[in-house]
Order: structure tokens, then sequence, then C-alpha cells
């Protein structure tokens, strides 16, 4: 599943692409989405203009001119291809795993400008688009949501008083969405490794300074990733065809037995189960 860092470089490859571009006709393949393609989808986003592409934790949100949305979610497996016409390069993928160019199958729908499409691929079919009318309807869409790590809403006093009296484990709070919206198991384990977390901790136990290390690293560690494009877990690559480098960077994902990499420590990292989600420490630096 794509994590903020990896919809973020999406987004950023789409506004490039499409933004001010009418949208010409809708084709939709497969409507049995996460949740089912109503019938008239096609003609609410027929002639809309895409003012920009934003993006709202893992969800990409097409703005357009007269004040509706369309919501992108990729789901487990959902990529975006980008097909220009009369263009020869084959690198399509502007998501994350799978082939970087365009898969024969599971091709579901199809927004097509005048001069570039965009296909909407799911193999597992988990994600989902759908119309919002206005900005009202888009708050309270995303209204069961934490805030994002960026967000100033994000602090040591929502913290202190989320966390209060509560034994479920640091690690699986990351991961929860109503929370934190937008970080996911990758980057849960790098945040607790530079905060020097045990994730099994519970969060109730959690000092103060934890808790700002927590938000500190929380924000660095995306910034991070999206600078550097993402990571390459499963193949992600931006709109060029570029990789993501920031699995170059990991301290602790996918390093198990692996030496701890902070200095001076003798450590080795551990992989443990954590709500049924693959979770890295070192087994020194993180007690």
């Amino acid at each position: 599943m794509p994590e903020l860092p990896e919809v973020e470089i999406v987004k950023q490859s789409l506004n490039q692409k499409i933004q001010q571009k009418k949208i010409k006709k809708i084709i939709i393949k497969n409507r049995n989405l996460r949740f089912k393609i109503p019938l008239k989808f096609e003609k609410l986003l027929e002639n809309r203009i895409v003012k920009k592409v934003t993006r709202f934790s893992k969800y990409l949100i097409l703005n357009f001119s007269d004040g509706s949305f369309c919501l992108i979610h990729l789901g487990m497996s959902g990529t975006i291809h980008l097909i220009k016409k009369n263009d020869l390069n084959k690198l399509t993928n502007t998501s994350f795993y799978n082939s970087p160019s365009l898969p024969k199958k599971h091709n579901h729908v199809e927004i097509h400008f005048k001069d570039l499409k965009i296909i909407y691929n799911d193999p597992r079919r988990f994600g989902f688009l759908k119309f919002i009318n206005n900005k009202q309807a888009l708050i309270d869409r995303f209204d069961h949501l934490g805030p994002e790590p960026f967000f100033k809403t994000f602090n040591l006093k929502y913290l202190l008083k989320y966390f209060l009296n509560k034994k479920k484990n640091i690690k699986s709070f990351l991961l929860d969405q109503k929370f934190v919206s937008g970080i996911g198991n990758i980057y849960a384990s790098e945040i607790l490794f530079l905060s020097r977390i045990n994730p099994k901790t519970h969060a109730m136990k959690l000092s103060k300074e934890e808790c700002k290390k927590i938000i500190f690293f929380s924000k660095t560690v995306l910034k991070r990733a999206i600078e550097k494009g993402g990571s390459s877990i499963r193949d992600f690559k931006n709109i060029s065809g570029e990789n993501g480098n920031f699995q170059k960077e990991f301290k602790v994902y996918q390093r198990e037995n692996l030496s701890c990499l902070r200095n001076k420590c003798t450590g080795k990292i551990k992989k443990i189960s954590i709500s049924n989600r693959s979770t890295f420490f070192c087994n020194t630096c993180q007690k």
C-alpha cells in the first residue's frame, strides 16, 4: 500500500500533466472496485476542468474548476498510468507496484483529455474513485481521519491527550489513520528507530520528550522520503519513470539481523509482527 510520500509524488507528477485540462470522456471497464462506480459517474466528470491535483493523507484529489472533486484511492495495488498521444515512451506508471509500463489486465478506468489519458489499474480492486459535490462534502468525507504529521494540530497537546490511559502500543497508533493520517508500515518503523522508542511501548507510558521526538521525526522522515521520490519497495516510479530512492536510507526496515547503523550501537535489527504487520527495530537502542 502506498504511504503519504508515494501518493505525494504521484500528486506532483499528475499536477504537472493534467492541471487546467478538460476531461473529454470517461471509459469504465469495471465498476466493481472497493466501492462500485455508479452509472452516472461518466457524465459527472465529462467536460470538467481539473483546476489542480491535491492530496490528503493517502488520497489523491482532482479539484475541478466548478468546486467539485474526484477522490482517487489506490488501495493495496492500484496504479495510475499516463499515456500521451503519439508518445513512444513505454514508462507510464505514475505510482508503484508491478511493471512501470501499462499492464494488459485490470485497467478499470480511463480518463481522457485532449492530448493524453490517465488509466487506473488495480488487480486487487481495493482502491476506488468517488465524485464529491462540494468542499463541505469533501471535509465531511475526511472527518474520521486524524491530522497529517505536517499539520500544526499534530502537536504535543494532541498526542498527550490522545495517549492518555491508552495501552495500545505506539507502532499500532502510528498505523491508525484515525490518530494520524498518511503514515504506513515502512515509515512507522523508521520514525520509531530515530525516536529510540520500542514499537511495543504502550502509548500511555510515553514521556513528553518521547512524544516530541515522534512529532519531529514523523515530519522529518516523511519530508525526506518525499525529497527522495518515495520508496521503491515494489518498483515505485514517478511519472518520469524514475525510481524512488528513500529505501537506500532505511535504518531498520527490511534489515532483519543486520547491525544497527546508529553510531556506537552494538545491537541487531529484529523483526516482529505487530497488528499483523512486519515491524523492525534495534534490540539495543530501542529497548
